[in-house]
């Protein structure tokens, strides 16, 4: 017999090679119909393996990552499956489980496109009907080249390739076998929903030197509902993709003269991201940040120092030369080395600490063609940078003072529903990351504590730290339910370390500072992207690009349109006037469509009296009102806007 322990820390006793599923089994048959995955001592497992020893047990269903894990994964290979039957001589690349749902890279001997997908699917659902078994098998490493060897499938064997002989592991379904660690579902049978999303071109492993593989996308369920209510949210995302929104804002233009992954801003685009500068601007003014300005590029050996050359260089453009044979730079990829330069420009004193330096800095990466996507994923991006050098007895009160700002924005622009997820180091790979344990621990605990101290949602995730220190990044769900990652704060030990940064103490002796990175916004391209779709382009009040619209009823009103947009313009609404020879119920469409947030509509009546009809987006009319009293309005509503969120600005600093 061996011992099960349980979450709520209950043992019973089990025969040896029991498996989780008959261990949930009996404790009641709605667990095990549930389950679809389990973790045996902390390892996630499928649910049919043998149990040898004692062993700490917990169960996985679908509303767990590890759940959708192990249900997405079996997907991509009921995916396979389907398209080894249809496409013979089919090659395979990888196939795992993402965020939402799951991919297979394959080499297939004819294409296949988005038209083919139902084909594929309905083969899918035949195959899943069949409720064929997950059978896991371990062989050698030769048995595993061999196998893919005669089967003829190189992106497999130069997989196994890589593997350590003792480690691999087979699954097979039905007449597919795959190279493959699990975990899976039991049998295909417990997915009853599926549709191929979408087909892509991807390289073999990430390389654009390597071939251009077919990746085709999907998403499963355990019910159709499910499904169901995922096509309806993806009908939604699409209305919201901020691609199509900055077009027809006229936020933002990718030219491919200019480059891939640089995109243009447009007037009103750019004046969109000069108020939310002027917003983070204004409260780090509150809180004693100073404004710095550092260069576009930096010489080489400022990344070797800090340590991002070695991280990151295969990632960068390449180096600059200069007429100097021995002079290399960079297009700066990260701006805190250059913020570690500034810090050392003069020696600092115990009493000068916290320093808060901020910049609003365009930083350069090099990403693959294949991976840039609109604002999300460019190539050149401007950081809401800012560093502080800290004393160690000041490093949780900044902490939590960052906190205060990241929470503050969140409100301000309605992103109410987040989780902050403590990225610490792989314990388990330490050697991806620079500086000492002791660092790390004292690191990793003050983030802990200023989370708690906070009152902060959290979890944990391991291996997702930065490789200089641990990091608070705070994960949003936008307003149709989708994850995205805005605001980070990290502590780190180590480039002080790295730059020899000091301050003398009150003991007169030097002491290392701590350096808090954070970036409440990340990056400003990709946070007006999410802000976009969050909002589905209808911005908060004091932010939207355009306030109000006057729209004269006819050519004969333009001059008055003209004067009440001139007027509104000089008490800082942003008016524009929509002077078309178009009918006004058209104007009317057109600039709601705009998400505009009011219509002014001007004719012979409000000329008069000196009025506008005011139309609020998504109330309709609100009547007439004099020029001034419309103004105050809308200034008054910015300002409840800000003023709502606002925390008490006393001994911030």
């Amino acid at each position: 017999m061996i011992k099960i322990t349980f979450p709520d820390g209950s043992v019973k006793e089990y025969a040896r090679g029991t498996t989780a599923y008959r261990i949930a089994e009996s404790i009641s048959p709605r667990l095990a119909a549930d389950s679809l995955a389990a973790s045996v001592n902390g390892q996630v497992v499928d649910l049919e393996r043998a149990i040898e020893e004692d062993a700490a047990v917990k169960f996985f269903k679908w509303d767990d990552p590890e759940g959708k894990h192990a249900f997405w994964h079996t997907s991509s290979h009921l995916l396979a499956e389907a398209l080894e039957a249809l496409y013979p001589g089919i090659r395979f690349g990888i196939g795992p489980a993402i965020e939402n749902g799951f991919y297979y890279d394959v080499d297939s001997p004819v294409p296949i496109t988005e038209s083919d997908l139902p084909r594929i699917e309905a083969k899918m659902t035949e195959l899943a009907r069949q409720k064929e078994p997950l059978v896991r098998t371990e062989v050698s490493k030769a048995d595993a080249l061999r196998n893919f060897t005669e089967k003829g499938d190189p992106y497999k064997c130069e997989l196994i390739r890589d593997l350590q002989d003792g480690t691999i592991t087979f699954y097979t379904n039905g007449a597919f076998t795959d190279l493959c660690r699990g975990p899976h579902l039991p049998n295909t049978g417990l997915i009853k929903a599926f549709k191929l999303t979408s087909v892509a071109g991807a390289y073999w492993r990430g390389n654009e030197k390597n071939k251009m593989l077919t990746r085709i996308y999907g998403i499963s369920f355990p019910k159709k509902s499910m499904l169901d209510e995922y096509i309806v949210m993806m009908e939604e995302a699409k209305k919201r993709d901020h691609r199509k929104l900055g077009k027809e804002l006229e936020l933002f233009h990718f030219s491919q003269r200019v480059g891939q992954g640089l995109p243009l801003w447009l007037p009103k685009g750019a004046a969109l991201r000069d108020r939310l500068e002027q917003f983070l601007r204004g409260v780090q003014k509150e809180y004693g940040y100073q404004q710095v300005i550092t260069p576009h590029i930096g010489n080489k050996e400022l990344y070797v120092t800090s340590g991002h050359y070695a991280k990151y260089g295969k990632d960068s453009f390449q180096p600059i030369h200069t007429p100097d044979e021995n002079e290399e730079f960079l297009l700066k990829p990260m701006n805190c080395p250059h913020h570690c330069e500034i810090y050392k420009y003069k020696p600092r004193s115990y009493k000068d600490l916290p320093i808060r330096l901020a910049e609003f800095g365009t930083v350069y990466r090099y990403e693959q063609s294949g991976e840039l996507h609109g604002l999300t994923r460019v190539r050149g991006f401007t950081q809401d940078d800012a560093h502080m050098f800290v004393r160690p007895d000041q490093l949780l009160d900044e902490f939590e003072k960052v906190i205060d700002i990241v929470l503050y924005i969140f409100r301000t622009l309605r992103f109410d529903n987040y989780t902050a997820q403590i990225s610490l180091r792989d314990p388990e790979n330490k050697e991806k990351y620079i500086g000492s344990d002791e660092n790390w621990e004292k690191a990793e605990s003050a983030i802990i504590e200023a989370a708690r101290a906070k009152g902060l949602k959290t979890v944990v995730e391991y291996g997702e730290a930065a490789f200089y220190g641990p990091k608070l990044d705070f994960m949003v769900r936008d307003a149709i339910g989708r994850k995205w990652q805005l605001g980070t704060i990290q502590v780190d030990y180590n480039l002080p370390e790295r730059f020899d940064l000091t301050y003398k103490g009150a003991d007169d002796k030097l002491h290392r500072p701590i350096m808090i990175h954070r970036a409440p916004f990340g990056s400003m391209e990709r946070f007006v992207a999410v802000l976009l779709e969050h909002t589905g382009g209808r911005f908060p009040l004091w932010l939207a690009p355009d306030q109000a619209a006057v729209l004269p009823i006819s050519d004969k009103y333009n001059d008055y349109a003209g004067r009440v947009a001139r007027y509104l313009n000089r008490r800082d609404v942003r008016a524009i006037v929509d002077d078309r020879n178009e009918k006004i119920g058209r104007k009317i469409r057109d600039n709601e469509l705009k998400r505009i947030p009011f219509l002014l509509i001007v004719g012979e009546k409000e000329e008069a009296d000196g009025l506008v009809s005011v139309r609020a987006q998504g109330e309709g009319d609100r009547g007439q009102m004099s020029l001034e009293a419309f103004g105050d309005l809308v200034t008054g509503l910015v300002r409840d806007e800000i003023e709502a969120n606002k925390m008490n600005t006393e001994e911030k600093v």
